[in-house]
């Protein structure tokens, strides 16, 4: 008698079972021209300069400290090596080395300077991580035009999963995060927002009314939470992806965020089948002579193992803690006290999106240890506009710039220099409240994980 299979042979089976390459080769192509057209962008716009290579002080994240900026040569070589290796992943070429090379060069600018930080960043460094491992060159590609026997038609189905997978727990999360009180029940950051967009032709008229605000909250909290399900069910698809466009065209129109409507326009036909992604490709190739090549081959394709051998169940073990990992990471905010838009602990990282208007004003007193004479700090000698914006309301910046500041009046002849600082936070147009004790000397505090007691509690307000 033969034993049926465990549940975990089952999954094994399942997530090794052969599906369509195509929709991972559209993926690449996408992805890599949309990378392309970022990194142009953000050279054209003259923010290397701006945001990497002029600001005296860079924030960096907790535990990436040792990330430093290169001169303005290097950085800009950084960013012609993204544009060439985006190129390689558009069209195939050289691809493990050119998916790996923008991983690494994208994550590294990502990486410079927190003020800066997109939740878009962050999918862009994690989508393009897990290209690495995935076959996405295997067809429709220079490597199978140069190399006819790398073609296949077909690749495990975890290749294209993983990518649904990581699409839905961004939109899954950003969802759920929109389930708050101020977002569902008092229509907030969007009814700041909004009314401030009236102005604009045709559609600026409706923007002006509260009622928008609250249709346009509870309209974004559940397409988040729910779109995912549109798409995976074929006969909902075409009017998921549809409100997909109209929601992110809308996004993009109204609020400066970026590419991240193209890059999900474009990203999420993966969950398209795989005769869509194959008809569009043969298309394309049409246009494209040597992908046409490359789709002709007539040699035969080596058929797929049964058989999982120890290093895809590694792979797929691995694979199993990252997700694990994207999960369960967001939900860290939970192991910490009070009011997480106040305290911002465990708010990166999350897939938190435009959830909160919040601002703040911070001055910072230095004083010399042994003479006790104490004077205000200029923050705009030391710091860009943008960073000084976002400094004055997330705790861990200010206390970077305090332990900053420490070091630059010490070199200066300031005596074991104290740093305080007066910040006043206004969240989601409430009155402002101090988000720090005013006399506490900052460099006397180390980051960590563990909770900021020194910031101070939430006030309750309605």
């Amino acid at each position: 008698m033969i034993e049926g299979k465990t549940p975990y042979q089952k999954l094994v089976d399942y997530l090794e079972r052969p599906v369509s390459i195509a929709p991972l080769v559209t993926f690449r192509i996408a992805f890599g021209l949309v990378m392309l057209f970022s990194t142009i962008r953000y050279m054209w716009m003259g923010w290397v300069d701006t945001q990497l290579v002029e600001p005296a002080l860079h924030f960096s994240y907790f535990g990436f400290d040792w990330v430093a900026p290169l001169s303005q040569a290097g950085i800009y070589s950084i960013f012609c090596l993204m544009c060439i290796a985006a190129i390689g992943l558009a069209i195939g070429w050289q691809y493990r080395f050119s998916t790996i090379l923008f991983f690494l060069c994208f994550t590294y600018v990502e990486l410079i300077d927190i003020t800066f930080y997109l939740n878009h960043y962050y999918f862009v460094s994690i989508v393009a991580f897990l290209l690495i491992w995935v076959p996405a060159h295997r067809n429709y590609s220079i490597d199978t035009f140069l190399k006819p026997h790398l073609r296949r038609t077909k690749v495990p189905a975890w290749c294209v999963g993983i990518f649904k997978l990581q699409i839905a727990i961004v939109y899954c999360y950003a969802g759920l995060a929109k389930i708050n009180y101020d977002w569902l029940f008092r229509a907030l950051p969007l009814a700041i927002w909004l009314p401030a967009k009236s102005s604009m032709p045709l559609i600026g008229w409706f923007f002006q009314f509260k009622l928008t605000a609250f249709v346009f909250s509870w309209a974004g909290m559940l397409f988040d939470t729910f779109i995912i399900g549109g798409l995976l069910w074929r006969k909902t698809r075409l009017i998921a992806y549809a409100a997909i466009v109209i929601f992110h065209l809308l996004t993009g129109l109204l609020f400066q965020i970026g590419v991240f409507p193209a890059v999900m326009i474009m990203v999420v036909t993966v969950f398209f089948s795989a005769e869509w992604h194959e008809r569009l490709l043969q298309k394309i190739s049409q246009w494209i002579p040597f992908l046409a090549g490359s789709q002709n081959q007539t040699q035969k394709e080596p058929e797929t193992s049964a058989r999982v051998n120890h290093s895809h169940r590694l792979g797929l073990l691995l694979l199993g803690l990252f997700f694990t990992f994207q999960i369960l990471f967001p939900w860290r905010y939970l192991l910490y006290p009070g009011n997480l838009f106040w305290t911002e602990e465990g708010y990166r990282f999350a897939w938190r999106v435009m959830l909160m208007e919040k601002a703040g004003t911070a001055t910072f007193y230095v004083k010399d240890s042994e003479t006790g004479r104490e004077g205000s700090v200029i923050n705009q000698q030391f710091l860009h506009p943008h960073q000084e914006k976002q400094m004055a309301m997330q705790p861990d910046m200010i206390l970077q710039y305090a332990q900053f500041l420490k070091e630059h009046y010490a070199e200066k002849g300031v005596n074991d220099p104290q740093v305080r600082a007066e910040v006043w936070v206004t969240l989601n147009a409430r009155p402002a409240q101090l988000l720090i004790d005013p006399h506490t000397d900052l460099t006397q505090i180390k980051d960590g994980w563990s909770s900021k007691n020194w910031i101070l509690p939430y006030p309750n307000q309605n």
